[in-house]
Formats: structure tokens, sequence, C-alpha cells
């Protein structure tokens, strides 16, 4: 059954037990009502009555007791206690004469009187003061009450039945509001699960439903750049894997053949070993990064200074600043402790001085500087900066500058940091030439500095 007719039966189901219920007190009620406004009537009557049979003129007296019997068509008993003795009577002789007898022992404290299987709702009074004087008895049948009883529940039933469908109407309008945008959104998700992520529509919303379409909105955006992403990633591993095994193919076919004799033979087997090595390199940053985007295990923090771990990655850069020229500055000697893992953070920090010496002019400056909640790491070199067109992804696998070796260290190191609860950010030097590269590291990954 569709979510639709679900809440509309739901609602329509609990709409009829809620009216059942109610009409079921109401019905009991109403004869309660209706006896209790019979009594004050009978009452108001009662004492009408007992005025006009104490004024002297008895046949003026007579004459009106029976004009008010003929408009009210009341049912009057009256008659003597003490000699149970009938007085006067509309009822019938039999109903006047067991009243009249039982009185005393069954009638006096009773509210409904019963006489020949009908049941009447009574008002009695002692029409003298005497404790055995005459008494005046007002008398309407109960099934007159249950008529109108009846005559009311039939009422109530059809208002019941109006409302029940006013309400299965209202519900319905509601529910459509309700159910709709879902079904829209089930129909978006379609497109999402066959990729047609240039098809998705907005859908018109409030409250949580909102909510949950923003969520698939940002869910099929973030979708859709991972696969764009995967697809960029398999096309360049497989044009930087495909170079090294050509040259290799190459070299080899052409010993083989004999093609390369002697020096030139030699060379192939350098260059075949060279590009092997290079193979190898970009096959280790793969599995790395593989790892560390789906294995928890392959990071193991522990408490480290981060000033020490940058000297280190400075001492083992020294060769090659030396080689291209390039000083090195590194003046900060704070401490400052981290739970990293050190062998990770420590080759993050490799891959992003490495990067800065070979694009720098003739220096890198490494500044570390802390706030309340971080430590940051700025790496700047006064190179030629990073090209504006590849700066929106240059931490994507493969995205490589002029100076890039196999494109993996930059997103390696990204990976690293936000390992580590941080994150790497780069731009490029306002004013001035060059780039920097800035590592954010937040301190509470540290239990030493709060001793």
């Amino acid at each position: 059954m569709k979510l639709l007719h679900q809440l509309n039966t739901a609602f329509a189901v609990l709409i009829i037990i809620v009216m059942s219920i109610t009409a079921i007190i109401l019905y009991s009620l109403i004869l309660n009502m209706l006896i209790e406004d019979e009594k004050r009537q009978l009452e108001d009557k009662g004492e009408l009555l007992i005025d006009l049979l104490n004024e002297e003129d008895s046949p003026v007296k007579v004459n009106q007791l029976s004009q008010l019997l003929r408009d009210s068509d009341l049912r009057v008993l009256m008659f003597d206690r003490g000699q149970r003795e009938i007085l006067f009577s509309s009822l019938p002789f039999e109903t006047a004469t067991l009243w009249a007898s039982q009185y005393d022992e069954q009638l006096h404290e009773e509210d409904l009187w019963e006489s020949q299987g009908q049941d009447f709702v009574v008002y009695d009074i002692a029409f003298t003061p005497q404790a055995d004087g005459v008494i005046l008895v007002l008398a309407t049948p109960l099934k007159d009450l249950q008529a109108v009883q009846t005559m009311f529940a039939w009422r109530m039933i059809y208002v019941l039945f109006i409302g029940l469908l006013l309400a299965i109407a209202i519900s319905h309008m509601l529910n459509r509001r309700l159910v709709t945008p879902l079904i829209r959104l089930k129909k978006e998700l379609k497109k999402i699960e066959h990729r047609k992520f240039q098809e998705l529509q907005p859908v018109k919303a409030s409250g949580e439903i909102e909510e949950v379409e923003q969520s698939i909105r940002t869910m099929a955006a973030e979708l859709e750049n991972y696969i764009r992403t995967q697809k960029q990633f398999f096309q360049n591993a497989s044009h930087e894997l495909k170079t090294p095994l050509m040259s290799i193919q190459g070299y080899a076919e052409g010993i083989r053949d004999g093609v390369f004799e002697g020096e030139a033979a030699d060379k192939g087997l350098n260059v075949m070993i060279k590009e092997t090595e290079r193979l190898k390199k970009i096959v280790n940053e793969m599995i790395l990064l593989a790892k560390l985007d789906s294995d928890e295990n392959v990071y193991h923090p522990e408490e480290v200074d981060v000033h020490e771990l940058v000297e280190q990655a400075t001492e083992g850069l020294f060769p090659l600043a030396r080689e291209k020229g390039v000083e090195l500055v590194h003046n900060q000697k704070d401490s400052y402790y981290l739970s990293i893992d050190p062998e990770k953070v420590m080759q993050a920090f490799i891959n992003i001085i490495a990067n800065a010496i070979r694009h720098a002019t003739s220096s890198v400056t490494i500044v570390t500087t802390q706030s309340a909640d971080e430590i940051i790491i700025e790496v700047q070199d006064d190179g030629t900066g990073i090209p504006e067109e590849i700066l929106p992804q240059l931490f994507e696998r493969f995205i490589k500058g002029k100076e890039g070796e196999t494109g993996l260290g930059l997103a390696i190191s990204r990976a690293i940091i936000e390992r580590s609860g941080g994150k790497i950010i780069a731009r490029n030097n306002e004013g001035s030439t060059g780039a920097t590269f800035r590592i954010i590291l937040p301190k509470q990954r540290s239990n030493r500095n709060e001793q």
C-alpha cells in the first residue's frame, strides 16, 4: 500500500475511533440530561398545580385544573397517603392503585417508577404538610424521553458522518502535500541512481522534507564530483603508468632484438631501471593513498614535538636545496607536542617543503606559530607561484606543475594532514612572487601540554 493511502487510512480509522467513543459517551449522557430537565419541568408544573389547588373557588379550581392537564398532557396522580385512597388520577387505574399502595415502601426514594413494564420519570410532593396527608405525583413516560434521545442520536450520527467526510477530505489534501514531495524526491533519487546528475530538478517542500531535499542535492553534488574525480584519477593514472611501461617495453624489445648493443644497451638498461624505480614509486604512493582513505590501522598516533619533525624534514632536504641553490630558513625554536603519526606527518612536511624547493628562486621560509587552539606551519617560497588553472585542484591526484614528479605528493600530504585532524591550504602570495602552503593542526590532539 502506498504511503498516501496508509496515512489516509490511519487518519480515518483514528477519527472513527475518536468519534465513536465520543458518540457513545454523549448518547449515555443525553438521557440523564433529559431526565434531569424533565424533573425540573415537572417540579415547576407541580408547584403551579399546588398553587391552583390551594385556591378557594372550587368550580374555577376544577376547570383550571382540567384545562392545565389537557394543555400540558400531564399524567397526574393525587392520593391520600394515610388511607391509600385515589383522589384524582389521569393514569390507568392499575398504575394509580399500584403506586399509591407502594409509595411508602418502595417508590418514595426512587427517581424512576415502573408500571406494567413501562418506566416513568416522576416528581412527587406532599400536598399538605401532614405526614400522612395528600401526595401529588406528576409523571412522564421514559419512552418519550428515549424517543427524543434517539432523534438526537440520529442527528448526531449525521453530523459526525459529515464531519468524518470533511476530516478525511482535509486529511487527503494535507497528506498529498506531505507525500507529493516525497514522490518527487524518489524520482530525483532514481536520476542519481542512474547518474543523471544534470537532469536533477529542485523539489518544493518545507520543514524536514526540505532539509532532506537539500541533503540529497548536496549528496548528489558530492557524488558527481567523486565520480568525476575517479574518472580523472584513472585517466591520469593510466597515463602516468603507461609512460614508464612504454619506455621499459621499448628498450627491452630493442635489447632483445639486438637493436641496442654495447653502450646503447647499457644506456637502455639504466633507463629501464630508472623507469622501474619511478613506476615503483607511483605504485607505492597510490597504495599509500588508498590506505589513508580506507585503512584505519595505517595511522599510528603518538606524542611528538612538531618543531622537531619540521627540523628533521628540513635537514633531510638540505642536499636538494643546495643542488637547486635555494636557502632554507627555519628559525622557530618553540616546542609543541601533538598526538600524531610522526612518520606520516613528517612525510607530509617533506613533500610540501620539497615542492617549495623545486619551485623556489632563491629561498624557502618555514614559519611555525600557534594560537589558543591550533598550531600553524607555513611554507613560503619566492618562485613564480601556482598557475591559476591548477590552484583549485592542486591537491587532487596526478595534478602536477612543470617541476612535479608523480603528481601524488600533495595529494598524499593532504590525506595525511586531514587524517591528523587538520587541513592544508595553498595560495599565491599577494603583492609578491611565490606561493604559501599553510598547514593547520588542532591542539586538542595533545595530552602532554595539559600536564
